[in-house]
């Protein structure tokens, strides 16, 4: 056999060596591209939490404005300024519940959800009974 001559071995190195250029070319653009995704993603994240603080802020002015028209010398004086001729609740009006008035209202609110309409008239409605856990 006759041995390849010596500028296909030339030749073979080029085209190696273009193919290994091309190929971190290639991983070089795309490093590139990911760093600019990245870069991306973080402004628009920095401007979704700026927003989310803003947001907020005005939530807290909100809730500031919303509890000093409730506070009751507030509502007293509006009393007085519109000259509506309320006068505060007695005790006896007043009617405290111990239990969570969300459970209550939530409970209320779904009660047709609980009442069975095709069960026969001596059979009883199934008794749920609702676990509430609490962070105190």
């Amino acid at each position: 056999m006759k041995p390849p001559p010596t500028h296909a071995h030339v030749n073979r190195l080029i085209a190696l060596t273009l193919l290994l250029l091309v190929f971190s070319g290639s991983l070089g653009l795309a490093a590139v591209w990911v760093r600019q995704e990245i870069s991306q993603t973080a402004n628009r994240s920095r401007a979704l939490v700026a927003k989310l603080t803003d947001v907020e802020r005005r939530l807290d002015e909100i809730n500031a404005e919303v509890a000093a028209a409730v506070n009751p010398d507030a509502l007293l004086k509006q009393n007085q300024v519109m000259r509506l001729g309320l006068a505060t609740p007695r005790e006896i009006q007043v009617v405290r519940i111990a239990e969570s008035p969300e459970l209550r209202l939530a409970a209320k609110r779904n009660q047709e959800i609980f009442n069975l309409a095709s069960a026969p008239a001596g059979d009883h409605a199934p008794v749920f009974r609702l676990v509430t856990a609490a962070l105190h």
